[in-house]
Formats: structure tokens, sequence, C-alpha cells
């Protein structure tokens, strides 16, 4: 049966990481964690919990710390993961019988980003994120930071890289990007420092703009943002590659956080013609049509939402973009319309699927006083 090695980097994680490798330990054969610089109790949690723990003298590079942990990592298959992670696995008696069978080298995990101020299942963003690789095969992580796997060096083929399978009952969530994270971090201002010293190195790729964009619009300087996805786009198109998805996602998002909606319809198209499965670009289409007065227009696009749903995850996706966000705008655009008796229903639809949902709570309340 296949040997599993985690391997995790840390630095200063002593609220985060006891949880973390609770989460896999049942499953790890295994867990390497590579120290960058503790001063609290980090270490000391990770060897009672029976990690090997391994000094790494930090510069500034995410990729060389995590590709140390490769290097000391004996298992048949590595999974990658940060402390503020969890891992959750429905089967886990099964999977090693699942890994001794699989023939690819590769492996997405289903990857659940929470947002807000606390963890909330319907506040978050999802995608399958490649975790699980087999050792010893050639696998490295690159750029020094937002560090990613060597994909592309190994499998040439395009359609190879789309065809990447997802390892079924397996979830990793994470908890980083919330804000008590966030703040208690300073991760803002750590990493537009570290991106911005990346954009100025001569083999910089057209990520380091994306995450320049992400960065910045996670502090609300939507214009910056904006920007630099653009940048973004147009480095990746300049390299003869087909910008990846959730770019177009996070440009879109930009211009209706700034009120520049009117364009939005048509210029999306274009993206949609390309990832034409994507459901976050159907949503903030039909968003920019509800803000420039179309609702009828905007009605049918919320519907092609709900009836997609949102179980793709090869694209990032925001949680209730196929559910009950499509259900909530549909209830706007109807009252706009004067139909407040299919408005309530649209509103209650978007409640059963979020009880909590607190704008679709007010928006039920107004149109049902305006029905008596």
């Amino acid at each position: 049966m296949p040997i599993l090695s985690l391997c995790m980097i840390v630095k200063n994680e002593e609220a985060n990481v006891e949880r973390c490798l609770a989460s896999v330990k049942s499953i790890a054969d295994e867990m390497i964690v590579v120290d960058t610089g503790s001063t609290d109790r980090t270490v000391h949690l990770c060897e009672a919990a029976g990690a090997q723990v391994h000094s790494f003298e930090w510069n500034r590079s995410f990729a060389d710390a995590r590709n140390y942990s490769l290097d000391q990592a004996t298992g048949d298959w590595i999974l990658w993961m940060d402390a503020d992670e969890v891992l959750e696995v429905s089967e886990p008696v099964e999977w090693k019988a699942q890994l001794a069978a699989e023939t690819d080298h590769l492996l997405n995990i289903h990857l659940v980003n929470y947002i807000g101020e606390f963890p909330d299942p319907n506040e978050t963003f999802h995608i399958a994120h490649a975790r699980l690789f087999r050792n010893r095969i050639g696998f490295r992580f690159l750029y020094p930071i937002h560090e990613t796997l060597n994909v592309e060096e190994l499998f040439t083929d395009e359609h190879a890289l789309k065809r990447i399978k997802q390892l079924h009952g397996w979830t990793i969530n994470h908890y980083g990007y919330l804000h008590s994270y966030v703040t208690a971090k300073q991760k803002n201002e750590r990493n537009l420092l570290m991106l911005q010293k990346e954009l100025t190195a001569e083999n910089s790729n057209p990520w380091t703009e994306y995450h320049l964009a992400s960065e910045y619009y996670r502090i609300e300087k939507y214009e910056q943002a904006y920007h630099f996805v653009n940048l973004s786009i147009a480095r990746f198109l300049k390299k003869g590659k087909l910008p990846p998805s959730l770019l177009y996602k996070l440009k879109y998002s930009c211009l209706i956080a700034v009120g520049s909606y009117e364009g939005i319809p048509n210029a999306i198209d274009k993206a949609i013609m390309m990832y034409p499965d994507y459901v976050d670009l159907y949503f903030f289409k039909g968003v920019a049509l509800h803000l420039s007065k179309l609702h009828t227009l905007a009605l049918a696009l919320f519907d092609q939402c709900i009836q997609m749903g949102e179980d793709n995850i090869n694209h990032l996706t925001l949680k209730g973009s196929g559910s009950f966000h499509a259900w909530y705008y549909k209830g706007i655009c109807l009252e706009k319309l004067g139909n407040m008796e299919l408005a309530a229903h649209a509103y209650e639809e978007a409640l059963n699927l979020y009880p909590n949902y607190v704008h679709a709570k007010e928006a039920l309340v107004r149109v049902t006083q305006l029905e008596t």
C-alpha cells in the first residue's frame, strides 16, 4: 500500500497547527513540518502531535521552504497543506486502496476558502486544487510567493492539465482569508511587499499581477486591482496562453465594485465564450444587466445560473452564484418589474438555501408588506 507524507511549512501558527495536524494524523504515515523561524509554541505543538519538525532559515521564498519540506518526505505520495487548513476525508479507510490503483501522478482536492468574519459554509469560494502528487518524479514549487507546483513543466499537453482528476471524498477547508486571520497575520501588507518585489524580477510571471490584483481587491482598492488584473490578462495573451478563468471573474468583480457596469454585458460575453461552463461569469453579467435596469434580460441570466448550479469547481466559484445569490437577484429583478408575488417566492427560495441570508430576509419583509 502507498505511503502518504504530509508536507507543511509554518511560522508562529500555535493558534492553528494542532487542529490541522489532528485532521491529517489518521491518514498520514508521516507528517513533515518545516519551521521558518517560529517564536511561539508552534514547534512544541507540532512535535507533540507526532510531526517531524525541520528548521529552515527564511530566505523570503515560500517555494524554497516548501521544496525543502519535499526533500524530507519519504512517502510515495505527498499531500501539501497550510497550518490554517483542515482536511476532511469522508471514507478514510478506503483511500489507500484508491491511491494504490491510481495511474495518474497528480490529483486535485476540493478546496473551500472561507471569507468574512467567521466560518460560514455559505460565505465561501470553491475550487479544485492540485494538492496530492507522487513523490520523486520531479514535482517542485515555483515562485517566492503564492508558490505553485511546476505542473506545466511536467505536463506540456494543455489538455492533460485540464483533465487532472479530483480525489472524491476529500475536502480541505482553508480559514486563512477570514478577516481575523488576515488581520492577525498582516497578510495584505506582507504579500503586497513581496509581490511588488517579485514584479521587478526578470523571471516574473503573469500570476504576479493577478495576485497583486487580488490583494488590492481584498483591501477594497478596486482601481489598482483592475489595473493589475488587466496587466495579468495581457501578459498571458502575450505568452500565447489563454488567461485562466478566475482572472475574468476578478476583472468584472472590480468593475461592478466601482460602479462601472454598463459595458460588462457585451465585454463579458468574450470570457463566456472561452469558459461557457463558468457560472460566476453568467452571474456577473446578470448583476450588470440588473444594475443597468435591464431587469427582464437579467432574469434570464439568473435563471440560467440556477439551472447551471455551482458544482463545477474547475473554476473558482462563489458559493451561491448558482443558487441562493441567483435566487435573491431574481427576486430583486421581479420586484423591480412589479411582480411582488414571484419576487417573494424567489426570496423564499434563497432563504431555503441560506436561512441567514440577511439581504433576502429584508427583501422578503419588504415585498410582503407591499403585497398587504
